[in-house]
């Protein structure tokens, strides 16, 4: 995708948060406890739980609702037991489509996900069949601002494990391997440097264009009911072209 695609999709799901932020911090609570349960709740010493916090962070999450949850994944408070799904499909127009879900009941998760797929001229594949088509990298977006010395940003970053730095009329995405994410997070924030949007995310290596006016309502629709469902964290798809819509 170009810079200007990365951005304006930066910021139309920026504003989608700031309208359902009580949904979005359900969401993280939910992935922060189990990263938690799963590796520990020291956040240095547990790379899954380091990016959930970097991610709450970047969201403006209260820091009590991020302890709240670490205790929840570690026993100290009572909660839900989540268990994390993966779920791969085509969107109309053949779109790669992948879904990241936390659940407590995985037949209602999946039952959802079919629905939303099949409501919107996609289909629910089997593990693996879109999966190839990306590649896990830490995702970085930082604003330009009139205080901002762009050198200095690149050495911060480079010299920190950071893998490429992309400049846009925005700002700048800065990508990691998945293991330099949390260090490079560090260093920028060391440096005084405000994440716009920092997480671990599916880059895809194709990419598909929607010609028709039915198909991009449909792709659009199918996002906002992904988007919508509490069982799911994330979304990835290898369409370009929403920020135009």
């Amino acid at each position: 995708m170009s810079g200007h695609s990365k951005w304006s999709t930066i910021k139309h799901k920026k504003g989608k948060a700031d309208a359902k932020r009580g949904q979005i911090f359900t969401k993280l609570a939910k992935y922060i406890a189990v990263a938690s349960r799963e590796g520990g709740s020291d956040p240095d010493m547990n790379a899954k739980l380091k990016e959930a916090i970097i991610k709450a962070k970047a969201a403006n999450m209260p820091n009590d609702n991020i302890d709240r949850a670490i205790k929840k994944g570690a026993g100290e408070l009572q909660g839900s037991v989540y268990e994390e799904i993966t779920y791969e499909g085509y969107g109309p127009g053949g779109v790669a489509v992948i879904v990241e879900t936390l659940t407590d009941n995985k037949n209602r998760t999946a039952g959802d996900v079919r629905h939303a797929f099949d409501k919107n001229g996609g289909n629910l594949g089997t593990s693996g069949c879109v999966g190839f088509l990306f590649t896990k990298k830490g995702q970085i977006f930082i604003e330009k601002n009139d205080d901002l010395d762009e050198e200095s940003l690149m050495m911060v970053a480079l010299d920190a494990g950071a893998e490429d730095i992309e400049t846009a009329d925005e700002g700048y995405e800065i990508s990691t391997e998945p293991a330099d994410f949390g260090s490079v997070c560090d260093a920028l924030k060391e440096n005084g440097y405000e994440l716009v949007s920092a997480e671990i995310a599916m880059i895809p290596s194709t990419e598909v264009e929607l010609t028709e006016a039915g198909d991009v309502k449909k792709m659009l629709k199918m996002i906002d009911m992904f988007d919508d469902n509490e069982d799911i964290q994330s979304v990835w798809h290898n369409w370009v072209g929403e920020e135009d819509e």
